[in-house]
Formats: structure tokens, C-alpha cells, sequence
């Protein structure tokens, strides 16, 4: 059903259609498994998504709980910008977030806090996000771009340091920073 609402929505966008909003409505993943390998740390932690509608959004979440929860080394995010993230609503204040990783695909490829978490590819039936340290740092705006749909992001469980490593050693090192622009 999602795939064929895209498809309406790429047809007949235009001057006259705005669909942006609708067409990321239709990519939010709700109550979904993600697994997230950090390759610095070499550990591994499965998360369940719901509500998320941007990747802006998935990457404020994760440092959140992978940070502000003591499994990462690196900086909390902001109490503010984590609700701004979840539930609250913008003033007229901008609230600015802080990147925390660099965000990949299990083949090296970057995955875009400009694109939606539904661009994270399926591995074995579960979404799977490999972690990198940042090569560059990384502001924005905080918030939902879908500020309509409160979000959150779960700890379920920490991966034994196994099974992390094995699903680690079938990952492929991030593209070097000048092919991840091409």
C-alpha cells in the first residue's frame, strides 16, 4: 500500500500538489526493530522505532539512548533538543541538535540525516544502521518533521559482544567522506 501511495504521490506532484508531507507520513516506520552496530566500540544493541518520520530525528534518538544511557562514550543531547525530538513542539526559539555518529549502511554506503529511516536497509529481517565516528561536525534544526506524530526510539537489548562482533564482520567500512558526496 505504502509503495503504490508513493507512487501516486511522485505522479502527480507538481505546482498544483504539495505531498511532501504526506509522502513522508507514508514512510514512517511504526513499531519497527532496529539494529544499530557501533564499529568504534565494537558492540551491538537492538532498538525498536515508532513514529519516526526523518532521520534528523532517528539520530538525535540514538545519541539520546545510546549516550545519555551510558552504552557510548560521547555527548548527551540536550534535554530540549530530545523533546523537541519526541513530543514537544517548536517555539519560536531554533534549537540546535549536534551530530553524534556518522551514519552507515551495512555495504559502507552513508546513510543522509536528510533522508527517513525507511532508507536504512533490511538485513536478515531487521533494519540495520552501522555507527562511525563523525568525519565532520554536524549541527541542525531540532525537532520532527512531522510535528503531528510524537516519536520515540527503545533500548530492548544489548547485543552479547558475539553475536555484535559476528553481525560486525559482515559489515564493509564506511566510503571514504569524497565518494559519500558523489
Amino acid at each position: 500500500m505504502t509503495d503504490v501511495l508513493l507512487e501516486l504521490f511522485e505522479r502527480y506532484d507538481g505546482g498544483r500538489h504539495d505531498f511532501k508531507g504526506l509522502a513522508h507520513l507514508a514512510l514512517v516506520l511504526d513499531d519497527e526493530p532496529l539494529l544499530v552496530l557501533d564499529r568504534p566500540t565494537g558492540t551491538g544493541y537492538l532498538l525498536r522505532m515508532d513514529g519516526l518520520g526523518d532521520t534528523f530525528q532517528l539520530h538525535t534518538l540514538l545519541a539520546e539512548v545510546l549516550i545519555g544511557g551510558g552504552h557510548l562514550p560521547g555527548t548527551r543531547p540536550d534535554p530540549e533538543v530530545v523533546a523537541l525530538a519526541r513530543t514537544a513542539l517548536p517555539d519560536d526559539r531554533r534549537v540546535v541538535a549536534t551530530g553524534a555518529f556518522n551514519l552507515v549502511a551495512p555495504d559502507g554506503s552513508w546513510l543522509w540525516n536528510e533522508g527517513t529511516p525507511s532508507d536504512i536497509p533490511v538485513v536478515d529481517g531487521v533494519r540495520t544502521l552501522v555507527l562511525d565516528p563523525p568525519p565532520y561536525e554536524r549541527s541542525w534544526s531540532a525537532g520532527r518533521l512531522l510535528q503531528e506524530v510524537p516519536g520515540d526510539l527503545r533500548l530492548e537489548r544489548v547485543l552479547p559482544p558475539a553475536e555484535a562482533a559476528q553481525r560486525l564482520a559482515r559489515t564493509v567500512p564506511a566510503q571514504p567522506a569524497e565518494q559519500a558526496f558523489r
